[in-house]
């Protein structure tokens, strides 16, 4: 069993931008700018964002954090997007979700120039996405991909099973290993699955994201797996310094035993999913999706 580094990967990916950014500036051109927009004090998204905003100092790009209270209307916050689209110095820009109930996340996201979308949410790059054309892929799917890549774990031909089809994860991730060069069949399990178990344990490569700690137990899996944990759910712990650890979908210690490969959480897929924002945004600066 190898444990799936994502600290070391997403370490040698963010070295590999920032020699590009420093070629790029060498060669007079722009250094890439991302702008995060953050909406309240929700206690996750003030991490996630503080963690794009170091990443940007390490891979070399100017970064602008952009603050509002909750109270925002959905049409204040409409008018920033509009500026950020019309301002030629950014290349990209997040607006870090969840949002306040009273506004719509659908709306604010089809409201962002398709070409600054280093989220890889809106409908224009999901569907480029979903039929191969060069596209801004979401984050979390695209740093799977890497890791997957990156180990030289065989793909062609082999069986994956994805667990959860949300639109962020689990419905791209399902797209990704399915196209020509990855070359999966896949299937893409939900909450309404049938057989489940069944299907889980002729799989060659596991992708668990369905928000459920310790879902996937060992009975499911196969000997030789590949198994991808994306899950990252706080649970109580009187024993950690702040109270609580993260856990992932998978049951660690008695599935890893089993796998040719695992993720652990923390420290698997999680820091692939900033250096995937990262690598968007380069791509956003370098021009070369659009």
């Amino acid at each position: 069993m190898e444990l799936i580094d994502g600290k070391r990967v997403s370490a040698e990916i963010r070295k590999e931008i920032a020699e590009k950014v420093a070629e790029m500036v060498a060669n007079g051109q722009k250094r890439p700018h991302l702008v995060a927009i953050l909406v309240g004090h929700d206690g996750g998204s003030e991490t996630y964002v503080a963690n794009k905003v170091k990443a940007c100092e390490e891979c070399g790009f100017k970064s602008t954090l952009i603050r509002f209270e909750d109270d925002i209307t959905e049409q204040q916050l409409l008018a920033e997007v509009a500026k950020l689209n019309a301002d030629d110095d950014v290349d990209g820009f997040i607006v870090q979700l969840p949002l306040p109930k009273h506004i719509s996340e659908q709306t604010i996201t089809e409201a962002i120039d398709p070409k600054k979308d280093v989220d890889g949410f809106h409908p224009q790059n999901v569907g480029r996405m979903a039929i191969g054309l060069p596209a801004f892929v979401s984050a979390t799917p695209q740093g799977i991909v890497d890791l997957i890549t990156r180990y030289n774990i065989p793909t062609k031909g082999k069986h994956a099973v994805i667990i959860g089809r949300s639109n962020i994860v689990g419905r791209p991730m399902s797209i990704l290993l399915s196209q020509k060069g990855i070359d999966c069949t896949v299937t893409l399990c939900h909450s309404r699955t049938e057989n489940i178990k069944e299907i889980c344990q002729q799989a060659d490569i596991i992708v668990a994201a369905i928000g459920k700690p310790a879902y996937l137990t060992a009975d499911m899996v196969k000997p030789g797996a590949v198994v991808i944990d994306v899950g990252t759910t706080r649970v109580p712990d009187a024993t950690a310094a702040r109270g609580w650890r993260l856990k992932g979908d998978v049951d660690f210690e008695n599935v890893a035993p089993k796998c040719s490969y695992i993720t652990p959480v923390p420290g698997g897929v999680g820091p692939m999913t900033i250096v995937s924002l990262m690598k968007n945004t380069l791509l956003a600066g370098q021009k070369s999706v659009y």
